[in-house]
């Protein structure tokens, strides 16, 4: 599951929130535009009284941006997203026609289980072509075996990407050297901002980073 510890109060672009039953659940609409006309929109329903994974962290918004700004490098390739929570990014990848695996820890899920670092029969039935992840680079006591995960995924499937957003804190020295341990290089870094429309870049908070992860030959 994701979450941010920067208490961020943005649980998506801003609209179309609404309170649901005495749960205090919300729904978050999340627009994608072509040509300043709304291409479609995605609502999900939010409660963090449940679960942090039941929430639209901002690392989502901006890989979902991602997807779909480069929705033809996706339409028609095999993905695979990580600790998938509320799914955005991976629902953005089946609008544009990706064929999509959402997957989450195998013990708290309701998608494909996958726990990071175990081997299971989960992990060798995925060949994605793009693994994607939001905000999964949180728990520093996770890193090591995300990195496994992914790891086995590019080794698996050659060509592959692992592309995947968060929050740059004080853990970046910790990804550095476990990049290296499990043979990673990083190809592309992004400020996760500069991928965003200005409305929705304006409604979010945070030091948020984009990166393209491949094997190191």
């Amino acid at each position: 599951m994701r979450r941010n510890d920067d208490d961020d109060d943005d649980s998506g672009d801003g609209e179309g929130e609404e309170l649901t039953d005495e749960k205090m659940a919300t729904i978050s609409r999340h627009s994608f535009f072509d040509s300043e006309k709304i291409a479609f929109s995605i609502s999900i329903i939010e409660n963090m009284k449940e679960d942090y994974g039941l929430f639209v962290w901002p690392c989502s918004i901006v890989l979902a941006e991602y997807v779909w700004q480069r929705r033809l490098r996706f339409s028609g390739n095999s993905v695979v997203e990580l600790g998938a929570g509320t799914c955005l990014p991976g629902l953005v990848a089946a609008k544009v026609g990706s064929n999509v695996t959402l997957t989450d820890d195998a013990n708290r899920s309701e998608v494909l289980g996958l726990t990071w670092g175990v081997w299971d029969v989960a992990i060798f039935s995925l060949h994605p072509k793009i693994i994607l992840g939001a905000d999964v680079l949180y728990d520093a006591r996770a890193f090591d075996d995300l990195f496994a995960t992914v790891a086995f995924l590019l080794q698996r499937n050659p060509g592959s990407v692992f592309i995947t957003t968060y929050h740059n804190r004080s853990g970046h020295h910790l990804i550095e050297f476990l990049m290296v341990k499990w043979g990673l290089k990083c190809v592309k870094l992004l400020d996760g901002f500069s991928l965003l429309p200005s409305d929705k870049a304006a409604r979010l908070s945070g030091n948020i980073q984009l990166a393209e992860i491949v094997l190191n030959h």
